[in-house]
């Protein structure tokens, strides 16, 4: 593709086959058939019934697929209703909650102009801007939305805002001339690009690109190219679904043999074995995953963060780094005044005194030779200016007052070339000029220089000092304006030659500030052991500013610019981006290129932006975070999450909740598997035992339904803790199934079982088989209820206030003990659950079996705690 920068206004011309005076209709007509309507191409999206269809991909419910056709066959109806019920209603949650998600690239669309002016056979038309091709000149001013790429061949003070493309905040100032050598696109200054829009001057431009060949469509390919990334959690439960299972299946097989062994019948044994391969399985689990992750996105909502894609809620809980975009993420995208110099002394933005009779002027000036206005909240014009006339709003000196007072009588606009504004006002019966511009341009059209008070030369020691205080101000960022003054004899028409002999004023600096609760979160992030890093299109010097302010960048050697990490190989930059805090002047493949290096490096990555530029990145990221009120629709589409509040702290209490909704599961799951390996101790325990089965298939159903599921969704909505955040994020790869984890499984289901057992036991020497088999279920649900007081935490709660703290949880143990012993009490269910009715101490043996579960296990979590405590000691000593 040619680079049209490099190339005159007459080369790209005659390269296009067009003129200053546009196409021919003919010409037209024969440009658009050749490359198309200038509109952006969207993919494929996928039915309903896919969305539906790809919920069944999931290992365990493959695996429970299985299991429910096999019990069918068998004639056990019960089971398989029970679990294709499970099966569908989870598949079910989670096409809703995706189809909500699901965005098309129409957003990207809207950024396309509805119409546009474009000069066809020599006349000045409206087209529609899927119209315009490559050739036609469009005319542009103040106010228009740019509709496709081209090479600027006019130009009139043209500013334009491309902070969408390049996440610069400052309109970019065009100019015509020639650019030497290859630079990225936020340096194009004679180019022009769909999708930003003028906000000062006007101009015109050749087409030279449009639809999918314009930058926005190229971030649009990118989009579709790039695939989403699955969140830990999602890998993990495959994984773990897998070894369940196939740990489950084989312990059920050897149940079958033992069986077979003993003299039973082969179907019985394979029914029983199916029977207890579906009570072993979790079922229930990926539906209190999908409910526990809904509740996280309702808490998050709270918090101003919109979950788009479920899956997220925990994913932020691994996120070991965060990629921000610094415009509107971290800083305010709003240009603000820093500083004052006059009179010789830097005065910050917040001292400004209005009762000085020199700072006021230089108020009163920076507002009168301005153009910018902000009516009712709006704000037109230059951001810069806008800033200029915010600080008098702030200083009680609205910029409509002062006008009034000192109206304009001529002006001589701002001009790329001169670098100069220039208006003509009655200031106290005196007809003054005031000037503003860049620093060095002004500097040498000044005579005079207010300092102390006094009105002195202006010399080679004063132009050295005004020298050094502009480099101050760039080496932090910020942008600086010069003002100057000068009486006129008598009123006369502005011209370019009055601008000289002027006396200085003073100089105003102004930056895109951090947002004030930025450098808080950045710290938070750090804490807990996640690194920040800050990618823009923004200038090094500035992101460099901004990152120091904040704490992301600690050394400069940490910046650098997208030009760098062109050549490196995808290798280099991985050993590269771990010394790297802020990417400058970077473009939409640069970002997904870092972020998959730092993905590569085993690290979960965050990716926050608002502007076009940032939605291939944030699509290619772990989770991809956009910003609610300045976000581009793009950019919200891309992401997984979206900032109502724009506010990067609100991204702390997002990982925050992560963690926590992680942990919560994780708890539940420990729940459901340390009570269903109690079940398959007990039963192992008769087989070898050669005592009856102590369950019945109806137990194993109601044990599923109702003393599993209930807890274990009421353990997923545990209160969340402030001390997740003081732990490091879990590696990438770490399994649910850990070794630590295992051990408390297995201590939990060791202890249910015993109790189990022994009740088992108790019943068979007073009632046989059936008493047997009722204060075994018995035993079993109950001492589940009370272990889910256990799995709230690894730490003893017994004899604290934290015990208590979860309504859900004290309300799944209210409901399930009024169940089970309801079923044990009352003689109508009897026959239908396949219990007998018990005496009263057996009764009581059950309940109080069923309870010594809570304080044998509270007292292993407590010298288990100790060790650790003791063992955190000596580690740290």
């Amino acid at each position: 593709m040619k680079v049209f920068y490099n190339q005159t206004t007459e080369e790209v011309l005659e390269d296009l086959n067009s003129s200053v005076n546009g196409l021919s209709s003919t010409q037209a007509k024969e440009n658009q058939e050749k490359y198309g309507k200038n509109k952006l191409i969207e993919g494929k999206k996928k039915s309903v019934l896919q969305i539906f269809l790809e919920q069944f991909k999931d290992f365990l419910v493959i695996i429970l697929i299985i299991a429910a056709a096999v019990s069918g066959f068998l004639g056990d109806w019960e089971s398989t209703i029970v679990i294709v019920a499970v099966i569908v209603v989870n598949a079910i949650l989670g096409t809703v909650q995706t189809v909500k998600a699901e965005q098309s690239l129409d957003s990207l669309k809207s950024l396309s102009a509805p119409a546009a002016k474009v000069l066809r056979d020599g006349t000045l038309v409206s087209l529609p801007s899927e119209e315009v091709t490559v050739g036609d000149i469009v005319c542009l001013e103040a106010g228009d939305l740019i509709p496709a790429d081209g090479r600027l061949i006019e130009n009139a003070s043209l500013k334009v805002n491309e902070s969408a493309l390049t996440g610069e905040s400052v309109s970019v100032e065009k100019s015509l001339n020639l650019i030497q050598g290859d630079v990225p696109l936020g340096d194009q200054s004679n180019m022009a690009f769909s999708g930003s829009f003028v906000t000062y001057g006007r101009g015109s431009f050749v087409v030279t690109n449009t639809g999918m060949n314009t930058e926005v469509g190229k971030i649009a390919q990118l989009l579709k190219n790039t695939s989403e990334k699955r969140t830990p959690l999602q890998v993990n439960l495959d994984q773990f679904g897998q070894k369940l299972s196939i740990l489950i299946l084989v312990i059920c097989a050897i149940l079958f043999v033992i069986n077979i062994l003993q003299g039973g019948q082969v179907i019985d044994a394979f029914l029983f074995a199916v029977a207890l391969a579906v009570a072993a399985i979790p079922e229930a689990l990926s539906s209190i995953v999908t409910i526990v992750l809904s509740f996280g996105t309702q808490k998050m909502v709270k918090e101003n963060a919109i979950v788009r894609k479920l899956q997220a809620v925990e994913g932020l809980g691994s996120v070991s780094v965060i990629c921000s975009d610094k415009t509107g993420t971290l800083t305010q995208n709003k240009m603000t005044v820093e500083h004052y110099y006059i009179n010789g002394k830097t005065i910050p933005a917040d001292e400004i005194n209005i009762n000085d009779p020199y700072q006021a002027k230089l108020l009163d000036f920076s507002i009168l030779c301005n153009d910018s206005s902000n009516e009712g909240g709006t704000e037109i014009g230059d951001p810069t200016e806008t800033a200029l006339i915010n600080l008098g709003t702030k200083l009680d000196m609205p910029a409509a007052v002062v006008r009034m007072s000192c109206p304009r009588i001529d002006e001589i606009p701002f001009d790329s070339d001169r670098k100069l504004m220039s208006t003509a006002h009655e200031i106290d019966g005196k007809y003054t000029m005031i000037i503003k511009g860049a620093v060095d341009v002004l500097s040498k059209r000044i005579d005079y220089i207010q300092k102390d008070g006094q009105l002195i030369p202006y010399t080679e020691e004063e132009a050295k000092e005004l020298a050094s205080v502009n480099e101050g101000f760039s080496r932090n960022g910020l942008r600086v304006l010069a003002f100057g003054y000068k009486v006129l004899d008598e009123p006369r028409p502005l011209t370019v030659e009055e601008e000289n002999h002027f006396t200085f004023l003073g100089l105003v600096s102004m930056m895109d500030p951090p947002r004030e609760e930025s450098m808080d979160a950045v710290s938070q992030c750090i804490q807990a052991g996640i690194k920040p890093v800050m990618i823009t299109g923004d200038h090094k010097i500035t992101a460099s500013a901004i990152a120091k302010r904040i704490g992301i960048l600690k050394e400069d050697g940490e910046a650098c610019e997208g030009a760098e990490i062109e050549n490196l190989s995808d290798e280099e930059l991985r050993d590269f981006v771990e010394n790297i805090s802020v990417y400058a002047r970077v473009s939409p493949e640069h970002k997904i290129r870092i972020v998959s290096a730092w993905q590569e490096k085993g690290n979960i990555v965050a990716m926050t932006g608002d502007g076009v530029n940032d939605a291939p990145a944030l699509k290619q990221a772990d989770i991809g975070i956009a910003m609610g009120i300045t976000g581009s629709e793009v950019a919200k589409d891309a992401a997984a999450m979206v900032l109502v509040d724009d506010n990067f702290a609100t991204i702390v209490k997002a990982v925050e909740n992560g963690r926590n909704v992680y942990r919560n599961i994780k708890n539940a799951i420990k729940f459901l598997l340390s009570g269903n390996f109690a079940a398959i101790l007990t039963v192992l325990f008769a087989s070898l035992a050669t005592l009856p089965v102590p369950f019945a298939p109806v137990h194993l159903l109601f044990i599923n339904l109702l003393t599993d599921s209930l807890p274990a969704i009421a353990l997923g909505l545990e209160p969340h803790s402030k001390d997740v955040m003081e732990q490091p994020p879990r590696p990438k790869n770490e399994s649910i199934l850990t070794k630590d984890f295992l051990k408390k499984i297995g201590i939990g289901g060791v202890s249910i079982g015993a109790t189990t057992i022994i009740a088992f036991l108790m019943g068979l020497s007073v009632g046989g088989a059936a008493t047997g088999t009722t204060m075994a279920f018995g035993t079993l649900c109950m001492g589940r209820l009370f272990h889910g007081f256990n799995c709230k935490s690894d730490r003893p709660l017994l004899f604290t206030r934290r015990f208590w703290n979860n309504k859900s949880l004290l309300g799944a143990f209210v409901i399930g003990f009024v169940l089970i012993n309801g079923v044990l009490l009352i003689p109508g269910l009897h026959s239908v659950f396949k219990v007998v009715e018990l005496a009263l101490p057996q009764l009581a043996a059950i309940w109080l079996l069923a309870f010594a579960n809570l304080p044998i296990i509270q007292l292993i979590q407590l010298v288990s705690w100790k060790m650790q405590k003791r063992h955190n000691t000596v580690s740290l000593t």
